[in-house]
Formats: structure tokens, C-alpha cells, sequence
């Protein structure tokens, strides 16, 4: 820990860790987060070295809002089930069978296939974006099957198409898991991500139970929640990780995995000497070929900028 702070010196560089890194991780974090809270934040910090303690879609996001900076990905191997269910060609092909439709990207997905669409969008914002698209448009809705089905349900937009893809971690969290924890406390507050495999067993309970206390949240909007809540017990379903930063903001309320089993594998590949050889050699340097780089960044500055998007002036 005193090398690695040691380091962060020496490197000029800013440390970032995703909410469902290990403890130790978060605990040496410059910054705690979610992805695109973390590569916003990244763009306007002085220090000129990225070191993002998470994915590589969330490396390569943060490079594409930071291009002149160096990004480092302290993680051999770091991929993402969801982002690899869905490759460029793919929506290449897809988007061909619909040429004037607007593509919706989740932010978990690769630069290349960024690239190929229209707006990102991140899990809290997913419902505002496809709102505000006109309903004569096409939208191809890309990668979570389950995020995706909510923004249908929540929107009732008419021409929306999913992609089949999925987290095979939220995925795993099923309705099953939901129904046997609820069993067990039927009273407790229930904090659900969208990507779960339980969503629409969630929205469904949330229908036909008056006064059930559920809510779909992204990260981040479930530790804002848990600084809030009154509720003296809450079920979380997403990656274990997070159940650290809402213990950490609210110690009083008991904090339970709907699926204790629900751990990334790829969030767990940092350790100490790997975050070393990264500040000390450079290991893991992130790179987008230029041919990519300035169409994947168009759609995430999109969602940022509403009057960047392009049905506002097509």
C-alpha cells in the first residue's frame, strides 16, 4: 500500500475503482464509483495518468473522454460478459436490416461497437433517453436483455427492438433467488438493477403489492438511497461488490445479497502487484485505434449533451 501510494506520485496518476471491486481496491481508489461517473470525473482531474481499477470497456470510456490522457487497465484479461455478447459486426448487421433507426448503446459495451451507434446510456438514464426519441423511429436497444425489457415496459415505445445479450452475473440473480429472500422478510426494502434476471419478477411484485418497497437503481443511485433509508433491512440485487460502499454509508441498516453467489470474476482480477506494474511500467495501457476512437466518443458525448443527439436534428 505505501509503494502503490508511492507510485501514484510518481506516475501522476489518478485512481479510480468501480463499486464492485474488492474492498482493498476501493479503499486505495482516488475515486469510488460507477464507470462513466468515474471517466467523467477522470476528464477534468489534473493528473495526466488513469488507472481505472475495473473493465475494459470502462478503461476504453474513459479514454475516449480523456484522448490525450494516458489510461491504464491494472487487470490482464478484465473483459465483460455483456459487453462481449454483442460485437461490431454484429450490430453492423443488425443495423443493416434497419438503416434509419436510432441505436441506443448501453455504456457496457466496447468502443468498437459504440462506434456503430447513435447514444449511450447508462442504466439511470436509459427510460429519459428512449422517452425522448420520437416514436415513428426505429430503436435497436443494445446489449441487456433485461435493462432492456424495463425500458420497454417503463416506455412503451413503439418500435423498440432488444438485443439478447446479458450480464451472466445480474443475470444469475433470478427470480427464484428474489422470491426466497422476500419469503424470508417479506417486509424488506428491495434495491434491484435493472440488468438482474429478477427485474421483471420486481416490477411485477411492485404492481400487485400495495405499499412493497421496490426500487430499480443504478449503482450509484443505490448507495444514494442507502444513505436515506430508514428501512432496517434491504435486499440488494446486483454484483456483491456494492454491499462494501452501502455498509460504508449506512452501517445501522443490514445490507443482504438477493444472491450472495453474484461476484464478477473479471472485477476480482486486480491485485497488489498488478497495480504496481501498472504504475511502475506502464503495464496494461489502454488503446483505441484512431479509425474508432472519434465515432465511439460521439455517442457517449451524446448522452451527455441532449443537443448532441442525433433525432434532434434529422
Amino acid at each position: 500500500m505505501e509503494r502503490i501510494d508511492e507510485l501514484r506520485v510518481q506516475a501522476d496518476a489518478v485512481i479510480l475503482a468501480h463499486n464492485y471491486q474488492p474492498p482493498w481496491v476501493k479503499k486505495l481508489a482516488d475515486f469510488c464509483g460507477d464507470s462513466l461517473q468515474l471517466s467523467r470525473l477522470a476528464a477534468t482531474h489534473p493528473r495526466s495518468t488513469i488507472v481505472f481499477c475495473g473493465v475494459e470497456f470502462m478503461a476504453e470510456s474513459a479514454k475516449l473522454l480523456s484522448p490525450s490522457k494516458r489510461v491504464l487497465l491494472p487487470a490482464s484479461g478484465a473483459g465483460c460478459s455483456l459487453a462481449d455478447s454483442i460485437s461490431a459486426a454484429e450490430l453492423a448487421q443488425w443495423r443493416s436490416g434497419y438503416p434509419d433507426a436510432i441505436v441506443v448503446a448501453y455504456v457496457n459495451t466496447s468502443a468498437a461497437v459504440k462506434a456503430l451507434s447513435d447514444v449511450c446510456c447508462t442504466s439511470a438514464n436509459a427510460v429519459e433517453i428512449v422517452n425522448e426519441i420520437p416514436r415513428d423511429r426505429t430503436v435497436l436497444f443494445l446489449p441487456d436483455i433485461f435493462l432492456g425489457s424495463y425500458v420497454a415496459e417503463r416506455t412503451q415505445h413503439p418500435s423498440l427492438k432488444l438485443w439478447m445479450g446479458e450480464c451472466h452475473v445480474h443475470a444469475g440473480i433470478s427470480s427464484a433467488n428474489l422470491e426466497e429472500r422476500i419469503a424470508n422478510d417479506p417486509d424488506a426494502e428491495l434495491y434491484i438493477h435493472p440488468e438482474c434476471g429478477c427485474t421483471s419478477e420486481a416490477l411485477y411484485r411492485a404492481s400487485e403489492v400495495p405499499g412493497a418497497t421496490i426500487r430499480l437503481l443504478s449503482t450509484t443511485q443505490m448507495i444514494d438511497e442507502a444513505k436515506k433509508t430508514k428501512s432496517r433491512h434491504v435486499l440488494v440485487a446486483t454484483e456483491v461488490g456494492i454491499l462494501s460502499d452501502l455498509m460504508a454509508v449506512n452501517p445501522i441498516t443490514r445490507f443482504e445479497a438477493v444472491n450472495p453467489l453474484a461476484r464478477c470474476p473479471y472485477m476480482n482480477l486486480v491485485t497488489p502487484d498488478s497495480l504496481v506494474d501498472a504504475l511502475e511500467n506502464g503495464v496494461g495501457e489502454v488503446s483505441i485505434d484512431s479509425s474508432i476512437a472519434e465515432r465511439a466518443a460521439a455517442p457517449l458525448l451524446a448522452m451527455l449533451d441532449p443537443g448532441l443527439r442525433p433525432w434532434r436534428f434529422q
